[in-house]
């Protein structure tokens, strides 16, 4: 048999799993270390002020904490002219799986999605999701409360002063992808090349190779494509183009 596990008593699973834990635990507590020392680095303030447009039209940045301390922030890419199923599929998925920050906001901290996508895109999208949470357009804003898109990022008011206190970078986003967790949980894994698989598993493909799939539910980068949850939205049919043109923001 290949392509699977060898098979043993549960005695022996059991071992091995103890002693995998004692690494499962040591990394854990690194994280927490790391955690730590996240919460110690230095921030950078910027203009609160500088104007942002969400659904009630164009407000100041600060305005996106909601009134709370803190906000943490997914910074969507867009795709300019093109329809629902060219955006993003990456950033398709971190959003996705964030629905409720009720928790967050217990704790005093905010969430909002910003995009350099042009509010009169982002606000069809965003009903054609069904997401929940709070979007703004950050179009032509650049530094903290701008910029680079495809991260997460924390920022801190006080009073009427705004600071950027963290952002991630490559897979940083992770934290917030719930679904990839749980699949390092499992035997295959995410069937990425980049992961180690024992001999006879079944043959990687590329980072985020399930990500966008067809009507048939069969993985697929071309123009038949949609981002996978786009799928269960009410009324969507089958695509013919990704309308993308040029570059993501």
């Amino acid at each position: 048999m290949t392509g699977r596990p060898p098979v043993t008593d549960l005695a022996t699973w059991q071992q091995a799993r103890d002693e995998l834990l004692v690494r499962e635990k040591a990394h854990t507590r690194e994280g927490d270390a790391i955690a730590a020392e996240r919460r110690k680095l230095p921030m950078v303030e910027f203009d609160g002020g500088v104007e942002v447009v969400g659904a009630g039209g164009p407000v100041a940045f600060a305005d996106v904490f909601q009134g709370r301390e803190e906000l943490v922030v997914y910074k969507h890419m867009w795709w300019d002219g093109a329809p629902h199923q060219g955006q993003c599929e990456g950033c398709t998925h971190v959003p996705w799986h964030f629905g409720d920050a009720a928790y967050l906001n217990a704790r005093g901290v905010s969430f909002a999605v910003l995009t350099t996508g042009a509010w009169e895109e982002v606000a069809p999208f965003v009903e054609f999701m069904g997401y929940r949470q709070p979007w703004y357009s950050v179009r032509g804003v650049d530094g903290p409360a701008g910029g680079d898109m495809g991260y997460l990022a924390g920022y801190l008011r006080d009073g009427d002063r705004t600071f950027l206190t963290y952002s991630t970078t490559g897979r940083g986003c992770e934290a917030l992808n719930g679904s990839l967790a749980l699949l390092d949980m499992t035997v295959r894994g995410r069937g990425e090349a980049w992961e180690q698989h024992p001999e006879g598993w079944p043959e990687a493909r590329q980072a985020g190779w399930f990500w966008r799939t067809n009507a048939e539910g069969g993985s697929s980068w071309g123009e038949d494509s949609r981002p996978v949850p786009q799928w269960t939205r009410p009324g969507v049919t089958a695509a013919g183009t990704l309308g993308r043109q040029g570059h993501c923001h």
